[in-house]
Protein backbone atom coordinates (compact mmCIF):
# COMPACT_ATOMS: atom_id res chain seq x y z
CA UNK A 1 0.00 0.00 0.00
CA UNK A 2 2.69 2.41 0.78
CA UNK A 3 5.09 1.77 -2.43
CA UNK A 4 1.30 2.26 -4.15
CA UNK A 5 1.19 5.41 -2.53
CA UNK A 6 5.10 6.67 -3.26
CA UNK A 7 4.37 6.09 -6.59
CA UNK A 8 0.82 7.64 -7.14
CA UNK A 9 2.66 10.66 -5.80
CA UNK A 10 5.10 10.58 -8.41
CA UNK A 11 2.21 11.42 -11.24
CA UNK A 12 1.03 14.92 -11.18
CA UNK A 13 -2.32 14.36 -11.85
CA UNK A 14 -2.78 12.04 -8.53
CA UNK A 15 -0.45 13.79 -6.42
CA UNK A 16 -3.23 16.68 -6.96
CA UNK A 17 -6.28 14.71 -6.29
CA UNK A 18 -4.17 13.48 -2.94
CA UNK A 19 -3.09 16.72 -1.74
CA UNK A 20 -6.48 18.22 -2.83
CA UNK A 21 -8.30 15.08 -0.22
CA UNK A 22 -5.86 15.88 2.78
CA UNK A 23 -6.65 20.22 2.19
CA UNK A 24 -10.56 18.59 2.85
CA UNK A 25 -9.93 17.03 5.72
CA UNK A 26 -7.65 19.43 7.01
CA UNK A 27 -10.40 22.02 6.84
CA UNK A 28 -13.15 19.19 8.54
CA UNK A 29 -10.59 18.82 11.54
CA UNK A 30 -10.47 22.91 11.22
CA UNK A 31 -14.17 22.93 12.01
CA UNK A 32 -14.49 20.03 14.58
CA UNK A 33 -12.87 22.25 16.88
CA UNK A 34 -14.61 25.47 16.38
CA UNK A 35 -16.96 25.44 19.44
CA UNK A 36 -20.56 26.28 19.26
CA UNK A 37 -22.33 29.74 21.09
CA UNK A 38 -23.90 29.73 24.14
CA UNK A 39 -22.25 26.05 25.20
CA UNK A 40 -19.18 26.44 28.52
CA UNK A 41 -15.76 24.75 27.98
CA UNK A 42 -16.73 23.08 31.17
CA UNK A 43 -20.22 21.37 29.51
CA UNK A 44 -17.64 19.92 26.77
CA UNK A 45 -15.35 18.23 29.20
CA UNK A 46 -18.59 16.87 31.18
CA UNK A 47 -20.16 15.22 27.78
CA UNK A 48 -17.11 13.84 26.91
CA UNK A 49 -17.46 11.38 30.11
CA UNK A 50 -20.50 11.52 30.11
CA UNK A 51 -22.43 8.22 28.60
CA UNK A 52 -20.23 5.39 28.97
CA UNK A 53 -21.71 2.77 26.24
CA UNK A 54 -24.47 4.70 24.97
CA UNK A 55 -24.95 5.85 20.95
CA UNK A 56 -23.46 9.22 22.17
CA UNK A 57 -20.24 7.66 22.51
CA UNK A 58 -20.53 5.34 19.09
CA UNK A 59 -21.25 8.93 17.42
CA UNK A 60 -18.64 10.71 19.38
CA UNK A 61 -16.10 7.76 17.95
CA UNK A 62 -17.12 8.50 14.65
CA UNK A 63 -17.15 12.30 14.90
CA UNK A 64 -13.83 12.17 16.04
CA UNK A 65 -14.91 13.17 19.94
CA UNK A 66 -16.81 16.53 17.69
CA UNK A 67 -19.73 15.33 19.27
CA UNK A 68 -18.74 14.98 23.07
CA UNK A 69 -17.21 18.25 22.96
CA UNK A 70 -20.34 19.91 21.00
CA UNK A 71 -18.39 21.50 18.12
CA UNK A 72 -19.92 22.93 15.25
CA UNK A 73 -19.15 18.59 13.44
CA UNK A 74 -20.88 17.80 16.50
CA UNK A 75 -23.44 15.46 14.26
CA UNK A 76 -20.50 14.61 11.87
CA UNK A 77 -21.89 12.94 8.65
CA UNK A 78 -24.55 11.11 10.78
CA UNK A 79 -27.41 12.73 8.93
CA UNK A 80 -25.92 12.23 5.59
CA UNK A 81 -25.35 8.42 6.11
CA UNK A 82 -28.76 8.23 7.48
CA UNK A 83 -30.39 10.00 3.92
CA UNK A 84 -28.74 7.69 2.06
CA UNK A 85 -29.98 4.66 3.69
CA UNK A 86 -33.65 5.95 3.71
CA UNK A 87 -32.86 6.93 -0.67
CA UNK A 88 -31.40 3.34 -1.16
CA UNK A 89 -34.23 1.87 1.00
CA UNK A 90 -36.76 4.21 -1.25
CA UNK A 91 -35.44 3.50 -4.61
CA UNK A 92 -35.52 -0.30 -3.73
CA UNK A 93 -39.39 -0.09 -2.79
CA UNK A 94 -40.54 2.40 -4.74
CA UNK A 95 -40.21 1.82 -8.62
CA UNK A 96 -40.29 5.16 -9.81
CA UNK A 97 -37.14 5.76 -8.04
CA UNK A 98 -35.51 2.57 -9.65
CA UNK A 99 -36.13 3.83 -12.69
CA UNK A 100 -34.41 7.17 -12.11
CA UNK A 101 -31.51 5.45 -10.76
CA UNK A 102 -31.04 3.81 -13.64
CA UNK A 103 -30.56 7.07 -15.71
CA UNK A 104 -28.11 9.72 -15.32
CA UNK A 105 -30.39 12.65 -14.85
CA UNK A 106 -32.48 10.26 -12.95
CA UNK A 107 -29.31 9.78 -10.42
CA UNK A 108 -28.41 13.47 -10.35
CA UNK A 109 -32.18 14.02 -9.01
CA UNK A 110 -31.87 11.31 -6.61
CA UNK A 111 -28.64 13.00 -5.46
CA UNK A 112 -30.41 16.28 -4.91
CA UNK A 113 -33.10 14.69 -3.24
CA UNK A 114 -30.12 13.47 -0.59
CA UNK A 115 -29.29 16.21 0.31
CA UNK A 116 -32.52 17.88 0.99
CA UNK A 117 -33.13 15.00 3.65
CA UNK A 118 -29.85 15.24 4.82
CA UNK A 119 -30.65 19.03 5.97
CA UNK A 120 -33.98 17.67 7.15
CA UNK A 121 -32.42 15.00 9.54
CA UNK A 122 -29.73 17.79 10.14
CA UNK A 123 -32.07 19.71 11.42
CA UNK A 124 -34.38 16.87 13.37
CA UNK A 125 -30.72 15.70 14.92
CA UNK A 126 -29.42 19.15 16.18
CA UNK A 127 -33.23 19.67 17.74
CA UNK A 128 -32.64 16.30 19.91
CA UNK A 129 -28.85 17.24 20.56
CA UNK A 130 -29.50 20.50 21.72
CA UNK A 131 -32.87 19.46 24.17
CA UNK A 132 -30.24 17.17 25.41
CA UNK A 133 -27.98 19.32 26.31
CA UNK A 134 -30.33 21.81 27.67
CA UNK A 135 -31.73 18.76 29.98
CA UNK A 136 -28.24 18.30 31.46
CA UNK A 137 -28.35 22.12 31.95
CA UNK A 138 -24.43 22.89 30.73
CA UNK A 139 -26.33 25.47 28.53
CA UNK A 140 -24.94 29.57 29.07
CA UNK A 141 -28.33 30.47 28.09
CA UNK A 142 -31.74 28.86 27.44
CA UNK A 143 -33.28 31.90 25.62
CA UNK A 144 -35.31 31.18 21.84
CA UNK A 145 -32.39 33.16 20.44
CA UNK A 146 -29.60 31.23 21.33
CA UNK A 147 -31.89 27.75 20.91
CA UNK A 148 -31.51 29.07 16.99
CA UNK A 149 -28.44 29.75 16.81
CA UNK A 150 -27.39 26.21 18.41
CA UNK A 151 -29.75 24.29 16.31
CA UNK A 152 -28.78 26.41 12.92
CA UNK A 153 -25.10 26.00 13.95
CA UNK A 154 -25.13 22.19 13.90
CA UNK A 155 -27.57 21.96 11.00
CA UNK A 156 -25.24 24.05 8.82
CA UNK A 157 -22.54 21.78 10.27
CA UNK A 158 -23.92 18.10 8.80
CA UNK A 159 -24.51 20.60 5.55
CA UNK A 160 -21.31 21.39 5.30
CA UNK A 161 -19.50 17.70 5.57
CA UNK A 162 -21.76 16.88 3.38
CA UNK A 163 -20.44 19.22 1.00
CA UNK A 164 -17.05 18.15 1.36
CA UNK A 165 -17.75 14.89 1.49
CA UNK A 166 -18.63 15.57 -2.20
CA UNK A 167 -16.12 18.05 -3.29
CA UNK A 168 -13.77 15.20 -2.45
CA UNK A 169 -15.66 12.86 -4.87
CA UNK A 170 -15.64 15.09 -7.77
CA UNK A 171 -12.11 16.26 -7.53
CA UNK A 172 -10.36 13.89 -5.09
CA UNK A 173 -9.98 10.29 -4.76
CA UNK A 174 -11.88 8.00 -2.75
CA UNK A 175 -15.19 8.00 -1.43
CA UNK A 176 -15.43 11.77 0.23
CA UNK A 177 -17.56 10.70 2.98
CA UNK A 178 -15.76 7.18 3.93
CA UNK A 179 -12.46 9.21 3.75
CA UNK A 180 -13.80 11.83 6.72
CA UNK A 181 -14.98 9.32 9.02
CA UNK A 182 -11.55 7.11 8.16
CA UNK A 183 -10.14 10.70 9.54
CA UNK A 184 -12.30 10.66 12.49
CA UNK A 185 -11.62 7.32 13.75
CA UNK A 186 -7.93 8.08 13.20
CA UNK A 187 -8.01 11.16 15.20
CA UNK A 188 -9.40 9.01 18.16
CA UNK A 189 -5.98 6.79 18.25
CA UNK A 190 -3.70 9.16 20.50
CA UNK A 191 -6.43 8.75 23.39
CA UNK A 192 -6.32 5.09 22.83
CA UNK A 193 -2.68 4.98 22.80
CA UNK A 194 -2.64 7.83 25.96
CA UNK A 195 -4.75 4.97 27.36
CA UNK A 196 -2.08 1.98 26.64
CA UNK A 197 0.49 4.02 27.88
CA UNK A 198 -1.01 4.81 31.09
CA UNK A 199 -1.74 0.90 32.26
CA UNK A 200 1.33 0.20 31.07
CA UNK A 201 2.95 2.60 33.41
CA UNK A 202 0.66 1.70 36.02
CA UNK A 203 2.78 -0.66 37.92
CA UNK A 204 -0.15 -3.22 37.68
CA UNK A 205 0.60 -6.87 36.39
CA UNK A 206 -3.46 -6.37 35.66
CA UNK A 207 -2.92 -3.03 33.84
CA UNK A 208 0.76 -4.57 31.60
CA UNK A 209 -1.28 -8.03 30.90
CA UNK A 210 -4.38 -5.53 29.53
CA UNK A 211 -2.13 -3.42 27.24
CA UNK A 212 -0.86 -6.44 25.74
CA UNK A 213 -4.10 -8.05 25.10
CA UNK A 214 -5.46 -4.73 23.75
CA UNK A 215 -2.38 -4.04 21.43
CA UNK A 216 -2.28 -8.58 19.95
CA UNK A 217 -6.01 -8.38 20.05
CA UNK A 218 -5.63 -5.05 17.43
CA UNK A 219 -3.06 -6.46 15.42
CA UNK A 220 -5.32 -9.70 15.23
CA UNK A 221 -8.46 -8.31 14.07
CA UNK A 222 -6.31 -5.69 10.80
CA UNK A 223 -5.02 -9.12 9.56
CA UNK A 224 -8.13 -11.05 9.73
CA UNK A 225 -10.43 -8.10 8.78
CA UNK A 226 -7.72 -7.82 5.23
CA UNK A 227 -8.16 -11.38 4.90
CA UNK A 228 -11.81 -11.44 5.01
CA UNK A 229 -12.52 -8.43 3.20
CA UNK A 230 -11.02 -9.31 0.07
CA UNK A 231 -12.09 -12.97 0.42
CA UNK A 232 -14.64 -13.47 -2.40
CA UNK A 233 -16.65 -16.68 -3.97
CA UNK A 234 -16.56 -16.35 -7.57
CA UNK A 235 -19.34 -17.99 -9.52
CA UNK A 236 -18.36 -19.33 -13.53
CA UNK A 237 -19.98 -17.63 -16.34
CA UNK A 238 -20.61 -19.20 -19.75
CA UNK A 239 -21.34 -17.22 -22.64
CA UNK A 240 -23.16 -18.60 -25.51
CA UNK A 241 -21.66 -18.19 -29.01
CA UNK A 242 -23.60 -16.10 -31.31
CA UNK A 243 -23.10 -15.66 -35.34
CA UNK A 244 -23.47 -11.87 -36.44
CA UNK A 245 -23.01 -11.43 -40.23
CA UNK A 246 -19.67 -13.25 -40.45
CA UNK A 247 -18.42 -12.57 -37.37
CA UNK A 248 -19.07 -14.87 -34.13
CA UNK A 249 -19.38 -13.20 -31.08
CA UNK A 250 -19.47 -14.95 -27.26
CA UNK A 251 -18.72 -18.09 -26.12
CA UNK A 252 -15.80 -16.64 -23.49
CA UNK A 253 -15.89 -17.76 -19.49
CA UNK A 254 -16.17 -15.11 -16.92
CA UNK A 255 -17.38 -15.26 -13.00
CA UNK A 256 -19.70 -13.72 -11.19
CA UNK A 257 -17.23 -12.49 -8.07
CA UNK A 258 -19.83 -12.50 -4.10
CA UNK A 259 -18.06 -10.39 -1.65
CA UNK A 260 -17.58 -12.42 1.66
CA UNK A 261 -18.51 -9.30 3.27
CA UNK A 262 -20.81 -7.67 1.41
CA UNK A 263 -22.55 -5.75 3.57
CA UNK A 264 -19.57 -3.92 5.25
CA UNK A 265 -20.11 -2.39 8.33
CA UNK A 266 -23.66 -1.46 8.17
CA UNK A 267 -25.26 -4.27 10.32
CA UNK A 268 -22.82 -2.90 13.34
CA UNK A 269 -24.15 0.74 13.15
CA UNK A 270 -27.86 -1.09 12.86
CA UNK A 271 -27.54 -3.25 15.87
CA UNK A 272 -25.22 -1.01 17.45
CA UNK A 273 -27.97 1.92 17.64
CA UNK A 274 -30.65 -0.66 18.56
CA UNK A 275 -28.88 -1.97 21.61
CA UNK A 276 -27.74 1.58 23.19
CA UNK A 277 -31.48 2.75 23.00
CA UNK A 278 -32.01 1.46 26.48
CA UNK A 279 -28.89 2.92 27.75
CA UNK A 280 -29.41 6.15 25.71
CA UNK A 281 -33.17 7.09 26.76
CA UNK A 282 -31.89 6.32 30.60
CA UNK A 283 -29.50 8.60 30.29
CA UNK A 284 -32.31 11.19 30.24
CA UNK A 285 -33.13 10.59 33.49
CA UNK A 286 -31.70 10.94 36.74
CA UNK A 287 -29.76 7.92 37.66
CA UNK A 288 -31.61 5.19 40.05
CA UNK A 289 -30.46 3.66 43.13
CA UNK A 290 -28.45 0.73 43.83
CA UNK A 291 -30.44 -2.67 44.18
CA UNK A 292 -33.62 -1.07 42.43
CA UNK A 293 -35.46 -2.89 39.53
CA UNK A 294 -34.65 -0.10 37.20
CA UNK A 295 -30.74 -0.08 38.30
CA UNK A 296 -30.79 -3.54 37.42
CA UNK A 297 -32.07 -3.06 33.98
CA UNK A 298 -30.15 -0.32 33.20
CA UNK A 299 -26.91 -2.51 34.04
CA UNK A 300 -28.31 -5.49 31.86
CA UNK A 301 -28.09 -3.32 28.72
CA UNK A 302 -25.00 -2.01 29.77
CA UNK A 303 -21.96 -2.62 26.82
CA UNK A 304 -20.13 -4.72 30.21
CA UNK A 305 -22.96 -7.19 30.08
CA UNK A 306 -22.85 -10.39 28.65
CA UNK A 307 -26.04 -10.66 27.78
CA UNK A 308 -25.50 -6.89 25.51
CA UNK A 309 -22.38 -9.53 23.90
CA UNK A 310 -25.01 -12.35 23.04
CA UNK A 311 -27.51 -9.37 21.46
CA UNK A 312 -25.11 -7.33 19.70
CA UNK A 313 -23.49 -11.28 18.50
CA UNK A 314 -27.61 -12.15 17.43
CA UNK A 315 -28.63 -8.71 15.68
CA UNK A 316 -25.72 -8.57 13.66
CA UNK A 317 -26.38 -11.83 12.07
CA UNK A 318 -30.00 -10.45 11.34
CA UNK A 319 -29.20 -7.07 9.89
CA UNK A 320 -26.45 -8.86 7.38
CA UNK A 321 -29.24 -10.98 6.13
CA UNK A 322 -31.73 -8.19 6.36
CA UNK A 323 -29.10 -5.58 4.14
CA UNK A 324 -28.10 -8.28 1.79
CA UNK A 325 -31.90 -9.04 1.52
CA UNK A 326 -32.27 -5.31 0.28
CA UNK A 327 -29.65 -4.23 -1.65
CA UNK A 328 -28.66 -7.29 -3.44
CA UNK A 329 -31.32 -8.63 -6.12
CA UNK A 330 -30.60 -12.26 -7.84
CA UNK A 331 -33.60 -12.56 -10.04
CA UNK A 332 -32.37 -9.04 -11.55
CA UNK A 333 -28.73 -10.77 -12.19
CA UNK A 334 -29.82 -14.01 -13.32
CA UNK A 335 -32.12 -11.81 -15.46
CA UNK A 336 -29.19 -9.63 -16.67
CA UNK A 337 -27.54 -12.98 -17.33
CA UNK A 338 -30.11 -14.47 -19.50
CA UNK A 339 -30.54 -10.97 -21.25
CA UNK A 340 -26.66 -11.08 -22.74
CA UNK A 341 -26.28 -15.08 -23.29
CA UNK A 342 -24.86 -15.51 -19.84
CA UNK A 343 -25.08 -18.90 -17.67
CA UNK A 344 -23.74 -20.80 -14.97
CA UNK A 345 -22.65 -24.12 -15.91
CA UNK A 346 -24.80 -26.89 -14.68
CA UNK A 347 -27.96 -24.12 -13.98
CA UNK A 348 -30.69 -23.19 -15.95
CA UNK A 349 -31.37 -20.02 -17.11
CA UNK A 350 -33.65 -18.01 -15.41
CA UNK A 351 -35.75 -18.96 -12.08
CA UNK A 352 -32.94 -21.69 -11.36
CA UNK A 353 -30.24 -19.67 -11.65
CA UNK A 354 -31.67 -17.20 -9.42
CA UNK A 355 -32.24 -20.03 -6.84
CA UNK A 356 -28.87 -21.00 -7.15
CA UNK A 357 -27.64 -17.28 -6.52
CA UNK A 358 -29.83 -16.82 -3.36
CA UNK A 359 -28.25 -20.88 -2.05
CA UNK A 360 -24.62 -19.53 -2.65
CA UNK A 361 -25.57 -15.79 -1.09
CA UNK A 362 -27.21 -17.41 2.03
CA UNK A 363 -24.15 -19.31 2.85
CA UNK A 364 -21.61 -16.22 2.45
CA UNK A 365 -23.80 -14.08 4.09
CA UNK A 366 -23.97 -15.85 6.87
CA UNK A 367 -19.97 -16.43 7.01
CA UNK A 368 -19.58 -12.64 6.59
CA UNK A 369 -22.37 -12.32 9.25
CA UNK A 370 -20.25 -14.44 11.62
CA UNK A 371 -16.97 -12.60 10.78
CA UNK A 372 -18.53 -9.34 11.35
CA UNK A 373 -20.12 -10.22 14.71
CA UNK A 374 -16.45 -12.15 15.90
CA UNK A 375 -14.99 -8.68 15.44
CA UNK A 376 -17.41 -6.60 16.89
CA UNK A 377 -18.10 -8.24 19.87
CA UNK A 378 -14.18 -9.37 20.78
CA UNK A 379 -13.35 -6.04 22.07
CA UNK A 380 -16.38 -6.30 24.42
CA UNK A 381 -15.60 -9.80 25.89
CA UNK A 382 -11.83 -8.87 26.52
CA UNK A 383 -12.98 -5.78 28.20
CA UNK A 384 -15.56 -7.71 30.42
CA UNK A 385 -12.82 -10.56 30.92
CA UNK A 386 -9.97 -8.57 32.16
CA UNK A 387 -12.09 -6.11 33.84
CA UNK A 388 -10.91 -2.90 32.55
CA UNK A 389 -12.19 -0.53 30.21
CA UNK A 390 -9.69 1.08 27.96
CA UNK A 391 -11.69 4.20 26.37
CA UNK A 392 -12.59 3.70 23.01
CA UNK A 393 -11.50 -0.28 23.12
CA UNK A 394 -15.04 -1.57 23.28
CA UNK A 395 -15.90 -0.34 20.05
CA UNK A 396 -12.27 -0.55 18.56
CA UNK A 397 -13.90 -3.51 16.24
CA UNK A 398 -16.49 -1.53 14.21
CA UNK A 399 -13.38 0.94 14.15
CA UNK A 400 -10.78 -1.06 12.86
CA UNK A 401 -13.49 -2.04 10.07
CA UNK A 402 -14.16 1.15 8.60
CA UNK A 403 -10.51 2.03 8.84
CA UNK A 404 -9.20 -1.17 7.29
CA UNK A 405 -12.12 -1.02 4.70
CA UNK A 406 -11.52 2.79 3.57
CA UNK A 407 -7.62 2.08 3.17
CA UNK A 408 -8.14 -0.63 1.20
CA UNK A 409 -11.01 0.50 -0.63
CA UNK A 410 -8.92 3.88 -1.47
CA UNK A 411 -5.86 2.03 -2.41
CA UNK A 412 -7.73 -0.18 -5.17
CA UNK A 413 -8.72 3.04 -6.28
CA UNK A 414 -5.42 4.54 -6.67
CA UNK A 415 -4.19 1.12 -8.43
CA UNK A 416 -6.98 1.76 -11.01
CA UNK A 417 -6.70 5.34 -11.95
CA UNK A 418 -2.34 3.89 -12.44
CA UNK A 419 -3.16 1.09 -14.50
CA UNK A 420 -5.48 3.24 -16.94
CA UNK A 421 -2.19 5.62 -17.33
CA UNK A 422 -0.07 2.71 -17.99
CA UNK A 423 2.15 3.51 -15.31
CA UNK A 424 5.40 1.27 -15.94
CA UNK A 425 6.45 1.95 -12.22
CA UNK A 426 3.12 -0.17 -11.36
CA UNK A 427 3.17 -2.73 -13.42
CA UNK A 428 7.05 -3.72 -12.55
Amino acid sequence: MFKTLRNAFSLPELRKKMLYVVFIVVLYRIGAVIPVPYISADAMNYIMSYGDGSIFQYMSILSGTAFSRATLFALSISPYINASIIMQLLTTAIPALENLAKEEDGRKKITQITRYVTVALGLITAYGYYMYIRNIGVLLDNGVFAAIVIIACYTAGSSLIMWLGEKINENGIGNGISIILFSNIVSSGPTIIASLISYITSGTVAGVITAILSVLIGLFMVVFIVFITNSERRLPIQYAKRVVGRKMYGGQSSTLPLKLNMTGVMPIIFANSILALPSTIAMLFPTPEEGTFWYGFQQLFAYTSWLYVVLFFVLIVFFSYFYIAISFNPIEVSNNLKKNGGFIPGIRPGKPTADYITKVLNKITLMGAFFLAVIAVLPLAANIISGNTISGIAFAGTSIIIVVGVALETAREIEAQMTMRHYKGFLE
